[in-house]
């Protein structure tokens, strides 16, 4: 019944608006710019954020979380807050496409934290697929033949944070619904992330608060619209397609922010993104051979 219902036509559609959708992300928080410091930037677009969990009050009311969830949503709510914090760094120091390219790492370093983490086993050719995304990174990087900015080192972190975001909320998605679950990482990192902005608080502007709620309608929409693609199509059939983020990125930092195009940057991003088509394809391959006894819920 499932399969019947499933449209690679639709799912390709919607994964094509969620890049959209984050494309204008990054390109209104780059539009804010610095005089708005980081954490605050974040806190303010994780607060309008909590806006759009008001439909959900109701199950979250009613939810009674165990002690070891609630540790667990405090661990991802830390990981996210590092992650936001040091995205919206790297979004003020570095060109949009970079930030776009190394983005395409969380997945990468999800694989390899899922082997410490959950126990999984990684097979050879998921470690070359790994080793080609490093390479990639170091593509776009190039150490040693540029002066590196504090805001790549920032993306790498952000990877590595997202990723231990992402495994956290893997744990959580066979225990609790999908809204729970983002609406507690929604409430947890606005909590994280308000003495941060308490800390370094400047006054904005109307106009970058009302940058800061696009950032978090887009962002929220982006969310909302890649749950509608991952119901509508495989996600091999859907992951390639976010390559197109890096083409939109590139293009919009030409346009609008005097960012040039950097080959480098497009080439290492092309080969990430091969990796990460690859690792997706086999976890696909992997779960149809498994005996389907037990399924769980994504986020």
């Amino acid at each position: 019944m499932q399969a019947a219902t499933q449209s690679p036509a639709r799912g390709i559609f919607w994964m094509v608006v969620t890049g959209l959708c984050f494309v204008a992300v990054t390109a209104l928080v780059k539009t804010v710019g610095s005089r708005v410091p980081p954490a605050e930037s974040a806190f303010l677009r994780f607060s309008f954020g909590l806006l759009f969990l008001i439909p959900a009050w109701r199950e979250l009311r009613d939810f009674r979380p165990t002690g070891r969830q609630l540790r667990l949503f405090g661990i991802r709510g830390a990981f996210h807050t590092g992650a936001v914090i040091l995205w919206f760094f790297a979004m003020t120091r570095i060109p949009i496409a970079e930030v776009t390219a190394m983005n395409y790492l969380n997945p990468v370093y999800i694989t390899v934290l899922a082997v410490f983490v959950l126990g999984e086993k990684l097979a050879m050719r998921r470690i070359l697929a790994v080793v080609a995304a490093l390479a990639g990174a170091a593509i776009i990087l190039r150490p040693g033949f540029r002066e590196l900015d504090p805001g790549h080192l920032a993306m790498l972190v952000v990877a590595v944070l997202f990723a231990g975001s992402y495994l956290t909320a893997k744990i959580l998605s066979g225990e609790v619904s999908p809204v729970v679950i983002v609406a507690m990482m929604s409430l947890t990192v606005t909590v994280g992330l308000a003495p941060f902005a308490l800390a370094v608080w400047v006054w904005p502007t109307w106009g970058e608060l009302a940058l800061l709620f696009c950032v978090a309608l887009f962002a929220t929409t982006g969310h909302y619209c890649m749950t509608l693609a991952f119901a509508a199509a495989p996600v091999t059939v859907t992951q390639p397609v976010t390559f197109l983020q890096l083409v939109w990125s590139v293009i919009l930092g030409a346009a609008f922010f005097g960012e040039p195009a950097d080959p480098f940057v497009i080439a290492g991003g092309a080969l990430i993104m091969g990796a990460v088509v690859y690792i997706t394809w086999r976890e696909a391959r992997l779960k149809k051979q498994r005996p389907p006894v037990v399924t769980e819920s994504g986020h």
